[in-house]
């Protein structure tokens, strides 16, 4: 004779069923809330509104007797196509590039009082070149 299984069977169903009415679903149990810090997909960096400002000094009669320096902690600039080579490099572009400033990021020119007009305009057209909109040609100081 073999082993009857048909009343071992019954009494598993029977269990089965009793923890399937006896147990509660709770809705917390099915979810831990979290406080988590909104994701930027934008740009990762991008400096705030203020301005770059680009110091421009005479330091002769000819076109190329120009000094120029930044405010902040940028490296030192010593001729205009220096100063087009950083804007280029540190614009943000299209498809996610890692630049700095964006095409519209306020830039002024702050020539001094012994600065020659040509020597702020040739700044001025540098910024302009470099394809920046929000361009500010400040008074000598």
């Amino acid at each position: 004779m073999g082993l009857n299984l048909t009343s071992m069977i019954d009494v598993v169903f029977l269990l089965l069923i009793y923890f399937m009415v006896a147990t509660e679903f709770k809705t917390a149990e099915e979810s831990f809330p979290m406080d988590l810090p909104m994701r930027n997909h934008g740009n990762i960096l991008t400096l705030d509104n203020e301005p770059l400002v680009i110091f421009v000094e005479s330091a002769g009669t000819s076109p190329s007797d120009i000094r120029i320096r930044l405010d902040g902690p940028w490296d030192s600039i010593a001729s205009l196509e220096e100063l087009l080579s950083f804007l280029r490099n540190n614009k943000i572009g299209t498809f996610g590039s890692s630049g700095l400033f964006a095409e519209t990021h306020p830039i002024q020119i702050k020539p001094t009082d012994e600065t020659r007009w040509d020597h702020a305009v040739a700044a001025y057209n540098t910024v302009a070149r470099a394809n920046y909109v929000n361009i500010t040609l400040d008074e000598p100081s």
